[in-house]
């Protein structure tokens, strides 16, 4: 009787055994990278509230792992390789340089770009239909509107023939993209562009005494992670200097600066998590399509304006998405 007891322990056992280990699977918490080259932006956490937006919690339901480079772009790719030996379950890039980091650190685990400006052009897809591989997401197309935001800096500022442009070259095949799409418009509006680098902190006063040597009638800042971080150097630069100034993102026009045209980007973040979601839920990156945006916002700055002696076109104003008084 005993031993009949006993045996029959033994094939429960093995019965139980297999619906057990599938329970502990089921448990399993997936665990994203997020690989950024600053952590100063915001937009990490409107990522993590469109997770929210469909039922993920971090520290409950999800994990995420974060990398920083905090300006040091060539540090991108051992971040990536760091995420990739943790076994990810998907890697979730910022910018173009962290996307093709994270490229360059696996081909198997799925990355969904966040904001790249060109994923064909960067060689990051094989097209926007059908990325192919294990890289999809958004792509901010941030390229092709620079050339719309020296067009909006040129309707304010009718006479404007000298332009200057701030860059980050350490953002060297993002911003090299952003710089050819800005001297194409500038043939086209008749306007000169001179270029001037500043890599973080250090380098913006030796970039911002060349601009006021170079005695030109506006300022353009491209869109980039450090430059929005020092925003309040730029910002301080261009109001002493008296410089209308078009800048690539809306926190520059929200903190004082003229003028800001670009995509939504905070939209851009929040679609990204929803391609975690699908890809988390089974799909594979080469079947989903990188997504363009959609939206796009204008905010013009009016008291800055005033405060240059400026007066904005009421057309201009009409179009504007945002004005700040």
């Amino acid at each position: 009787m005993k031993r009949r007891t006993f045996i029959k322990g033994l094939v429960g056992s093995a019965v139980a055994w297999p619906f057990a280990a599938r329970a502990q699977q089921a448990e399993k918490v997936p665990k994203i990278g997020y690989l950024a080259p600053s952590s100063a932006s915001a937009r990490a956490e409107v990522f993590r509230q469109g997770l929210r937006e469909l039922g993920y919690v971090e520290g409950k339901n999800i994990v995420i792992e974060y990398r920083f480079a905090e300006g040091e772009f060539d540090r991108l790719p051992d971040l990536a390789a760091e995420l990739a030996r943790l076994e990810v379950d998907v890697i979730v890039s910022v910018a173009t340089q962290a996307s093709l980091a994270a490229k360059g650190a696996t081909r198997t685990i799925p990355i969904v770009m966040a904001n790249v400006s060109d994923p064909v052009g960067s060689g990051l897809v094989a097209s926007l239909a059908r990325p192919g591989a294990n890289v999809t997401g958004m792509a901010s197309m941030t390229a092709e509107v620079v050339g719309k935001s020296l067009e909006l800096l040129k309707e304010t500022v009718p006479k404007l023939s000298r332009v200057a442009v701030l860059w980050n070259p350490e953002n060297a095949i993002f911003q090299a993209q952003m710089l050819r799409e800005t001297q194409i418009a500038a043939g086209a509006l008749g306007v000169v562009l001179q270029t001037f680098g500043a890599r973080g902190a250090d380098e913006f006063d030796r970039a911002f005494a060349a601009i006021n040597r170079a005695h030109v009638g506006a300022l353009l800042v491209l869109a980039d992670n450090i430059l929005i971080l020092h925003r309040a150097q730029i910002l301080d630069f261009a109001e002493k200097s008296r410089l209308p100034a078009m800048y690539g993102s809306r926190e520059h026009a929200a903190d004082g600066g003229l003028m800001a045209y670009g995509p939504k980007y905070d939209d851009l973040f929040r679609r990204a998590a929803s391609y975690v979601d699908k890809i988390l839920k089974g799909a594979k990156p080469a079947d989903l399509p990188v997504e363009q945006p959609t939206k796009f916002e204008f905010v013009i700055n009016v008291k800055t304006a005033k405060a240059l002696g400026l007066t904005i076109p009421i057309p201009l104003l009409g179009r504007a998405d945002e004005v700040i008084e």
